[in-house]
């Protein structure tokens, strides 16, 4: 968003959730900008946190609402959307994406940032084990709003900034990544063989026509396990899981046959179901070890953007438990054990508090 030197207000979709909240700390932390967010429940406790930021307005709406969007867009001169696949499902998700692009244009946006994911079927050739819908939906609109950019330059600029999965997810309760403490041994058990993940740390999620792709690293789960065992002193692990094994005991096998998206209609030929969906995205991992496979990064650019970012997940879990034990959270080694996980996920928040 630095891009935006000029903005006064800056309307965000998607504000209240992982990525969104440091986006806007990061926007309004020097008073320079004011961010007007867009929410379903201005009561929330995010929503509420949010306003504490200072120069925070709220708005409750919808993102699958034109006139939400309208009045959202309408007085700002830049723009954050991040649009909840979670909530509608990839082919809804698409749809209002394309909305958001042009609401935005049309009531006069100066600078339009899109919150991205990389477009992994196309990145594998079109293989079908790799067909990620939460990832392949943002990487579509990703591509398009590139390309209306080179019609629509001179009256909006766009950025697309394409993120992963947040780092902060593997010490987190119910995401795809969460660890489990068996026998005094932190332990991760997913199904990305010998590949890596390019972790991303909400922490850095802070030029026209530019699409950038951040990550901290290419993260093997061993790597990621030694890391956790030398900041905190405590053993830990990653075990390899075969799919079929995830989907039967891993952390998120309850969710197996639910719907990916959770507005989605079962009845749709679209559907795809949690299981379907992650499937892909674990694929998507163990092809892309030793940033060599079908996800990509260019280091070098990135350390050239932001020299002083995280750059492995040692870094992250020492800063992470500096952090914790300074805000009174407790160490990493107190903070995975099961009674202490804590959601990082708006959606994982959201279920817990019954609200989906």
């Amino acid at each position: 968003m630095s891009a935006i030197h000029h903005t006064s207000y800056v309307f965000v979709v998607g504000g209240t959730g992982a990525q969104g909240i440091p986006v806007i700390r990061g926007l309004v932390k020097d008073k320079k900008y004011k961010c007007r967010v867009l929410t379903r429940d201005v009561n929330s406790a995010r929503a509420k946190e949010l306003v504490a930021l200072g120069n925070v307005e709220l708005v409750e709406g919808s993102f699958a609402s034109e006139n939400d969007l309208r009045n959202g867009f309408r007085g700002c001169d830049g723009a954050f959307v991040n649009i909840d696949g979670f909530n509608c499902g990839e082919k809804t998700e698409i749809y209002w994406a394309i909305r958001s692009y042009e609401l935005a244009l049309e009531e006069g946006v100066k600078f339009y940032v899109y919150g991205n994911l990389d477009y992994v079927y196309k990145k594998s050739g079109y293989d079908p084990k790799f067909r990620t819908g939460h990832y392949d939906g943002k990487g579509r609109i990703g591509e398009w709003v590139l390309a209306q950019n080179q019609v629509n330059s001179h009256r909006m600029g766009v950025a697309v900034f394409t993120t992963g999965p947040y780092i902060e997810m593997s010490i987190a309760a119910h995401t795809i990544f969460t660890p489990t403490v068996e026998d005094g041994v932190v332990t991760w058990r997913v199904p990305v063989g010998d590949g890596a993940v390019v972790h991303v740390s909400l922490d850095d999620c802070e030029s026209n026509g530019m699409d950038l792709e951040v990550a901290i690293d290419h993260i093997h789960y061993a790597d990621l396990a030694k890391a956790f065992e030398k900041v905190t002193g405590h053993p830990a692990r990653y075990i390899d899981t075969d799919m079929e094994t995830y989907w039967k005991e891993g952390n998120t096998a309850t969710a197996a046959n639910l719907p990916s998206g959770y507005n989605s209609d079962p009845k749709d030929p679209s559907f795809v179901t949690f299981r379907q969906n992650f499937t892909g995205f674990f694929n998507m991992w163990t092809y892309s070890g030793r940033n060599q496979g079908v996800i990509r990064r260019d280091y070098k650019l990135l350390d050239d953007i932001h020299p002083n970012r995280i750059r492995s997940a040692e870094q992250y879990f020492r800063v992470e438990d500096a952090r914790g034990i300074s805000a009174g959270l407790g160490s990493l080694w107190d903070r995975v054990q099961e009674k202490n996980l804590r959601p990082v996920l708006k959606m994982a928040e959201d279920r817990r508090r019954g609200k989906l």
